[in-house]
């Protein structure tokens, strides 16, 4: 599986333990080119990349979902983390593994919008 983190994700707290068990993790706030990077290219460049997008910002996601349903554009995957906190870095790892085992493989995750 191909995991895009956004920004709001911690990289030592949520990408390394996803590591673990799923090697290919770009999470972008290890990145400083990616650093404000918006929303809208944030998603374009989950969807090129082929990567399943998780973020914490439902706000600004879900309507792009939505919008790029309406506009029949397909993207790799998007896993809106609602209810748990930022902070919560084990339970949002736990929550991400179960919804990929759920869907365990790249395809199944095509235009597919998850919350938790």
């Amino acid at each position: 599986m191909r995991l895009l983190l956004d920004a709001n994700l911690s990289p030592r707290g949520v990408a390394s333990p996803l590591r673990k068990n799923k090697p290919d993790v770009l999470a972008l706030a290890e990145y400083a080119s990616y650093e404000g990077l918006p929303g809208p290219e944030v998603l374009e460049l989950a969807a090129a990349e082929q990567r399943i997008l998780t973020t914490r910002n439902s706000r600004d996601f879900a309507p792009l979902a939505r919008q790029w349903t309406e506009a029949q554009r397909s993207h790799a995957g998007l896993m809106l983390v609602r209810t748990l906190d930022h902070s919560q870095f084990a339970e949002i790892v736990d929550a991400v593994e179960r919804e990929l085992s759920q869907r365990p493989t790249q395809e199944q995750w095509q235009g597919i919008t998850a919350a938790f």
